[in-house]
């Protein structure tokens, strides 16, 4: 049993877990500035330290839980690109995790309904099925990056309507301005992830970017899709469609996050194949997760800041803890 926990714990990953964690903690700061702004009030009461505690957990957790999924369904990719991982060397029993996620997603399931918001629920559900479709849809060029950026908007949608009761509906400009940007983000970020599975994606007839244009032309790709969040930032800003006020500790972080995404595509550019291709992944993921903690600046830039460094020092740690680019 001990051994089955230590080999489930691994195969979380859970360097990943910010991703889902911050994007979710967007959602819940955007609902705690309508909550404290007369102007765009619809009924939202601030939650409680202890529910936003569970909430955040929960989204912490989720991308762990998800990964299972992913490594259950990605087994034969994962025989040449990770071959060391647990569920692949057999330490994590297949059907035994799957049953382990499936218990975990239902008290997941459980607690939003009793003790959260009901309504919840819709994005909780939403993101499990995304994850299932992804697992196919990589296999299909940028579908699967389109998808994957879709499965993460579930997180800021869960942690917002999670938070309390709201009369505020999904559609309105600043909100979808926001969930766009996320999209892209996380849509960018697994893009870069695929470098590393060139060779297990190719072999198993998965056509993602990577293996659909190859790794010279890749490349190259990877410098220019680096400009491509702050371009559609620019963008919803002169449009019009994102009107919220900036301030000085959104723009200094924005500074810092638009660094690490051109220097994400620069390390991408240089070092495609090899070793230094796995461990580009950290730059990769903090530049996801610090992006992330950018956007909740604009709505709380005191929790924006200390998000900020905690994603980038605490992603770095725990992916440290899996410097087996095997596994």
């Amino acid at each position: 049993m001990i051994r089955f926990i230590q080999a489930y714990i691994r195969s979380m990953r859970l360097y990943y877990s910010f991703i889902t964690g911050i994007a979710g903690w967007l959602g819940v700061a955007y609902y705690e500035y309508l909550a404290n702004s007369p102007a765009e009030h619809t009924g939202e009461i601030a939650p409680s330290p202890e529910k936003k505690f569970v909430i955040l957990l929960l989204l912490f957790l989720s991308w762990g839980i998800n990964q299972i999924i992913n490594d259950f369904l990605g087994l034969r990719e994962d025989r040449i690109n990770a071959p060391h991982r647990p569920m692949v060397t057999g330490e994590l029993n297949p059907l035994g995790a799957i049953t382990v996620t499936g218990i975990l997603l239902l008290i997941t399931g459980c607690i939003t309904w009793f003790y959260l918001e009901s309504f919840a629920l819709v994005f909780l559900i939403a993101g499990v099925i995304l994850n299932i479709i992804y697992e196919f849809a990589k296999g299909h060029g940028i579908a699967g990056n389109i998808i994957f950026g879709l499965m993460i908007t579930m997180a800021p949608l869960y942690g917002g309507y999670a938070s309390g009761p709201t009369a505020s509906t999904v559609l309105k400009p600043h909100r979808i301005s926001i969930l766009l940007l996320v999209w892209l983000i996380n849509g960018l970020m697994t893009f870069y992830t695929y470098f590393k599975d060139y060779d297990g994606d190719k072999a198993a007839g998965k056509r993602t970017i990577v293996v659909k244009y190859g790794i010279q032309k890749s490349r190259i790709l990877a410098i220019l899709s680096a400009f491509l969040p702050t371009l559609l930032f620019l963008t919803l800003r002169i449009t019009g469609l994102h009107t919220t006020p900036l301030n000085t500790t959104f723009l200094i972080l924005a500074g810092l996050t638009v660094f690490l995404q051109i220097w994400t595509g620069i390390l991408y550019y240089r070092n495609p194949e090899g070793i230094k291709t796995y461990a580009s992944l950290v730059t990769n993921f903090r530049a996801c997760a610090c992006g992330q903690a950018t956007l909740i600046g604009i709505f709380n830039p005191d929790i924006a800041l200390w998000l900020f460094i905690f994603s980038y020092v605490f992603v770095g740690f725990l992916f440290d803890l899996h410097a087996n680019p095997r596994s």
